[in-house]
């Protein structure tokens, strides 16, 4: 290997070195001392409730880890927004499992809680996959209740979920294994079955505090909504357990009871291992965004047998489209091309040099063409980004790139199979919509460390940002020397490096997950056995669109 690679191993390692202790940071919840006491309540954490539940655990992929990262801190912080949502089995059942975690903020609801829960519910109906809610919370965080409690995407709409879940039979079941307060006392009724913990478990549309205040009432807060009153009085829920490990040894039996799934019929074969080394990957993929590379070894690199059946191999060269097994499933692969690829025109008009990561009017042609085949065979897509936006200029506006890159979309937004999105590197403007960012309903979608998702690049966002200052600045009547505009530069291009980190779009839930690629294969893999759950129920249709 070349010192090249060398560089570039070292350099990714890193970040994934970085990536793992980010995690394990996260993975405290809200620190040591605050599980300890949640120990000695007699209560799990709820990464240890959702370990004991799932046949296996190191199996399970996390959604949403980073969601809130470096977010409220004047608040103290949310780690992984306060509740863990993770994909895993159930007594041999494909299920999600959300769990408030009670060491952050009492397991209070922010905004990204809110957030973080619809995104858990909307896996689940997309796929037909069944829910278990570990409850643990104590309701809406108060000091930011104007930003979690009345909007179409806030706290009220996991209830309408709960309903339209059930009208759906898709399976919901939840267990109550601390406190479960006003709003949200309705979803674990609004479930099919509902478990409550003795002692420790309480529900209630008010506490005794609250009902002291408001009706002059008094009344502890077991009697007026513990295990017992439930179970046997108001009959509000289904099952009493005596501690945490019988509440979810008995879920565990509940689903050992449940039916098999319609499955949408998803070609899978055996696996078989990519042929070339995956950890060679990181010594492929180079250590500077703007670096050009080849994608072709990174593809062979994550695919089953290292075998790549390429489409339109000579056509569109800055998009790459094929088949491939990724774990046995069949996909159908749309990769941004990073190298400079020449191209030939025709016998009279000499070839050029296409740019690797700018997506070009006959690149796009192909992948919409590609796109539909695979809605035609059933197949479901794996999006691999490394995008700048599409190309500019006279020449490609005259030629109908905008015409062009409206079709890839079109494809994309109405394509019927499964589409998974990895963001190996850049994830710029529209590149990001066109090669199926978040806004375009992947299944999953995930980022490799090495992922940058913006606009534009740092370097060009801090040029049109710097323009902008320093005009301003101007008319204000200050000088503006060599030094200050450079210090401007360097202060501008610091906080948008800032907003292009993986991370910071992980903390939005921009995007599912930050992993390492080598979970790549895996991350897909559990992505489309989850989507077998959903039969495709209608037929690809791009609707009207410009030739």
């Amino acid at each position: 290997m070349d010192i090249k690679f060398n560089k570039n191993e070292d350099h990714n390692k890193l970040l994934v070195s970085d990536l793992k202790h980010k995690l394990k940071k996260v993975h405290l919840g809200g620190g040591q001392k605050k599980i300890d006491k949640h120990h000695d309540k007699g209560k799990m954490t709820a990464r240890e409730r959702i370990d004991y539940l799932l046949d296996q655990p190191k199996k399970a992929i996390e959604i949403g880890a980073f969601a809130g990262d470096e977010m409220y801190q004047e608040y103290g912080g949310c780690p992984s927004g306060g509740v863990v949502v993770k994909i895993g089995e159930v007594s041999g059942k494909k299920v999600i499992v959300v769990a408030n975690d009670a060491t952050v903020k009492a397991g209070a609801w922010f905004p990204i809680t809110g957030k973080k829960n619809l995104r858990a519910q909307e896996i689940s109906i997309e796929n037909n996959l069944p829910i278990i809610y570990l409850v643990d919370s104590a309701g809406v965080f108060l000091p930011m209740q104007d930003e979690i409690f009345p909007d179409k995407e806030h706290f009220g709409r996991i209830f309408r979920n709960n309903a339209i879940m059930s009208s759906k039979g898709i399976t919901q079941i939840a267990a109550v294994m601390g406190s479960c307060v006003a709003g949200g006392a309705y979803l674990p009724i609004m479930s099919d079955e509902a478990l409550i913990v003795e002692k420790t478990g309480s529900i209630f549309l008010a506490g005794s505090y609250l009902v002291k205040a408001a009706i002059g009432e008094s009344i502890d807060n077991e009697t007026l909504g513990g295990a017992t009153t439930h179970c046997e009085v108001s009959g509000v829920t289904d099952y009493k357990a005596k501690d945490d490990k019988d509440a979810l040894d008995r879920i565990k039996s509940v689903f050992d009871k449940i039916g098999d799934y319609e499955k949408a019929g998803f070609n899978r074969s055996t696996a078989k291992n990519p042929k070339k080394d995956q950890n060679e990957i990181y010594g492929l993929l180079p250590e500077k965004r703007s670096d050009q590379y080849d994608m072709v070894p990174i593809i062979e690199r994550l695919v089953d047998n290292s075998e790549f059946d390429e489409y339109k191999s000579g056509y569109g060269q800055t998009i790459i489209t094929g088949y491939a097994r990724i774990d046995g499933w069949a996909v159908g692969i749309v990769a941004n091309q990073r190298k400079i690829v020449k191209t030939t025109k025709s016998k009279s008009k000499p070839s050029e040099m296409q740019f690797g990561g700018v997506i070009y009017s006959d690149s796009a042609d192909k992948a919409t063409r590609f796109i539909a085949n695979c809605n035609q065979k059933k197949i479901p897509l794996v999006f691999l980004q490394d995008v700048t936006g599409f190309m500019v200029g006279s020449k490609s506006e005259h030629g109908g790139i905008i015409k062009d890159g409206a079709k890839m979309v079109n494809a994309v937004s109405n394509s019927v199979v499964p589409k998974f999105t990895i963001v190996i590197g850049n994830s710029y403007g529209a590149g990001n919509y066109a090669m199926c960012g978040k806004a375009y309903d992947p299944r999953l979608i995930a980022a490799w460390p090495s992922a940058e998702l913006a606009v534009m690049s740092g370097n060009s966002a801090a040029k049109v940002l710097l323009q902008i200052e320093t005009s301003r600045l101007k008319a204000k009547g200050e000088k503006i020397t060599e030094v200050k505009e450079k210090e401007l530069y360097d202060k501008i291009k610091s906080n948008y490096d800032q907003q292009t980190s993986p991370y910071y779009a992980a903390a939005r839930l921009w995007t599912d997950a930050v992993i390492d690629p080598l979970e790549t294969r895996h991350w897909i893999s559990s992505g489309i056995e989850v989507a077998n759950h959903a039969p495709i129920t209608k037929d690809f249709n791009m609707g009207i669109i410009q030739t």
